[in-house]
């Protein structure tokens, strides 16, 4: 009995590995359609719920919001391997402090999340979300994964990826948005169903100019995706 248990336990491992690295592959080169979080927010809805997500290629959404999410969420995320020591060993030392654990995930770890996973937060998904940043670091490029991250996250309520980010509180596109705009957006990440990018509440004014000051002097992406 204890044997067939182990081998199917085994073989649902295996299987799990098989699909989940052909996944992972598929989205080299296939653009995610939707995310768990779309359906879960849907679900979760009482009233009608809309969904608005506009694919654009890396290519057509403006550098200022590129940078601008790197300078607010990642800053090392083209130099570390999906994972940020640093951050994680600041975050665990500030906690045994007295501070509050705040998140120490990376654009790949929140991409690996928000693409393959749920959002509620648990141990469990949390090692889901290692494996699957493990994946799609050793798959993708920096630039498919920042250009997924920035077509699949949310941005506001019902409000997924950078178009239509962009469209929905700027009344423009992607491609068009300027260094305000782009702050703006990138300063409602930590909560974009409660934070206005416009008109911005006085946390979001404070936090644009922060991302602001940080693309100033954080410089030119080392990437440039034609």
């Amino acid at each position: 009995m204890m044997k067939k248990y182990f081998r199917f336990i085994l073989k649902s491992c295996i299987a799990f590995i098989i699909l989940s690295v052909l996944w992972v592959f598929l989205y080299t080169w296939v653009n995610v359609p939707a995310t768990p979080l779309m359906g879960i927010r849907k679900l979760q809805s009482k009233n009608k719920y809309t969904i608005r997500h506009q694919w654009v290629p890396l290519s057509k959404i403006s550098k200022n919001l590129q940078l601008a999410v790197i300078c607010s969420e990642d800053q090392r995320f083209i130099n570390h391997n999906g994972f940020d020591k640093e951050a994680i060993e600041k975050a665990m030392a500030e906690y045994k402090s007295g501070k509050r654990l705040r998140g120490a995930s990376t654009i790949s770890q929140q991409t690996a999340k928000n693409v393959f996973l749920w959002p509620h937060r648990s141990w469990v998904r949390k090692g889901f979300e290692t494996y699957f940043t493990f994946l799609i670091e050793t798959f993708w490029s920096k630039e498919r994964i920042l250009e997924i991250y920035l077509n699949s996250i949310e941005m506001g309520d019902g409000i997924y990826g950078a178009e239509a980010a962009a469209q929905f509180w700027f009344n423009t596109s992607a491609a068009a948005l300027n260094t305000d705009q782009a702050a703006a957006i990138a300063a409602i990440l930590p909560n974009p169903i409660r934070f206005l990018a416009n008109p911005p509440s006085a946390y979001t004014k404070k936090r644009k100019q922060w991302i602001m000051t940080q693309m100033r002097n954080y410089g030119t992406l080392v990437f440039d995706k034609k």
